[in-house]
């Protein structure tokens, strides 16, 4: 077998349909496999996806195991020759799967392979690419040099800015959103390291990777990634455990390490951690006393595909009150989608199109043409009647 998929949920059963649905096409031609591990979700996802998708194998725990051990249980049933880790809240092109085993087939010494992530205003995701995160790189990420000096070989070393978006490039740390590796080479590696809950496993798994004696490649093949759709990225317990895994990553590579070096990373770990959760408290706060944003302007959106699909999405839209244009797809419009028409006010704007028309390779070109940040994706499945966005879904 040449391809093994596996996919973690936590009641996001919509995000997983889609996902499911891009790797029907993605995965057209070649010999896979497909695992869902369900970590002990409450809202009934396996009894909506098992019926839907009867080729999937599905694991059902009894627990919310975390990210790393729920792979690591699938991982432990693979039979392909390359094993992909593919976060929920994504999408794929139709041709990305293909061309990046393609890619690994021409490169044995590639132990494991990232793409061109997308976000859904169009932008390219930095963490597509990054560098490791040494003691040094870290201090340039969290003071604010990494920003402030994207493309700098030194200062931005840790999203590796000087890379070219738009060619293979060798990185140190492969997304966990996306990440296919050779089966051969996990096995050397070894497994996702289950003492992180989520975040930073995958870190640790491609500096394991680099330190088996194989390399780490981007490739520009597109996906979509919603980015936090899985978590609440608002809640106490993500700032906990995101900042916890940023220490054992750190006490687990680069503890030997003298006292001076290792205290201030330590110490700026606390730092961002205390003041991320200061933030949400007094954004908390503001909202229980009444604060409100006057001038904040509510989502607007534009509905574009075939008949059927505006039919059904004006449903949903009288039925939730929504603010919303609907545009029958010509052959200029499937050509440049939204970008084809005359929109007046584009703060807050939802575009969403029509699955049965537009593939998923097209939609992600479209809305990285002309990147927008006021401007942001929704997709519309008539199987289901779901409208999907990074906010919420409808249907």
């Amino acid at each position: 077998m040449k391809l093994t998929v596996i996919i973690v949920n936590y009641n996001v059963k919509f995000f997983v349909e889609q996902c499911l649905d891009s790797l029907e096409r993605a995965l057209d031609g070649i010999d896979s496999e497909v695992f869902v591990v369900d970590n002990h979700s409450s809202d009934g996802s396996i009894e909506y996806l098992k019926p839907r998708f009867p080729k999937v194998i599905f694991i059902e725990s009894n627990h919310n195991l975390g990210f790393a051990r729920a792979n690591n249980m699938a991982i432990r049933q693979a039979e392909g020759q390359y094993v992909l880790l593919l976060n929920p809240d994504t999408f794929v092109g139709e041709q990305t799967i293909k061309q990046a085993i393609e890619f690994m087939d021409q490169h044995p010494k590639v132990g494991g392979a990232g793409v061109k992530m997308f976000n859904t205003d169009g932008t390219k995701a930095l963490e597509s690419r990054r560098g490791l995160p040494t003691p040094l790189t870290s201090f340039y990420k969290m003071c604010g040099l990494c920003s402030k000096f994207p493309e700098s070989r030194r200062f931005g070393k840790y999203y590796m800015g000087y890379l070219s978006w738009d060619k293979p490039e060798r990185i140190d740390i492969i997304s966990g959103a996306f990440c296919l590796m050779r089966k051969e080479a996990l096995d050397k590696a070894g497994h996702l390291d289950e003492d992180f809950f989520m975040y930073g496993e995958d870190i640790d798994l491609s500096y394991r990777l680099l330190k088996a004696g194989y390399d780490n490649w981007y490739l520009p093949l597109p996906i979509l990634h919603y980015k936090g759709e899985s978590t609440h990225k608002s809640s106490f317990r993500y700032v906990h455990v995101f900042y916890q895994a940023m220490l054992i990553f750190f006490k687990k590579h680069y503890g030997h390490m003298h006292l001076w070096v290792t205290l201030p990373i330590k110490a700026a770990i606390y730092v961002r951690s205390a003041m991320a959760l200061v933030s949400m408290l007094t954004d908390k706060a503001k909202k229980s006393l009444g604060f409100v944003d006057t001038k904040r302007k509510f989502r607007k959106y534009v509905f574009i595909g075939t008949d059927q699909m505006l039919g059904q999405c004006r449903q949903i839209a009288y039925k939730k009150g929504l603010d919303a244009t609907f545009h029958l797809a010509d052959e200029n419009i499937q050509q440049h989608g939204h970008n084809a028409l005359q929109l007046d006010d584009k703060s807050q704007l939802v575009v969403v199109y029509d699955l049965q028309l537009f593939s998923y390779e097209k939609v992600l070109a479209i809305m990285s043409t002309k990147p927008d940040k006021q401007i942001t994706l929704g997709t519309f499945n008539a199987n289901n009647g779901i409208i999907i966005t990074h906010k919420e879904t409808l249907r």
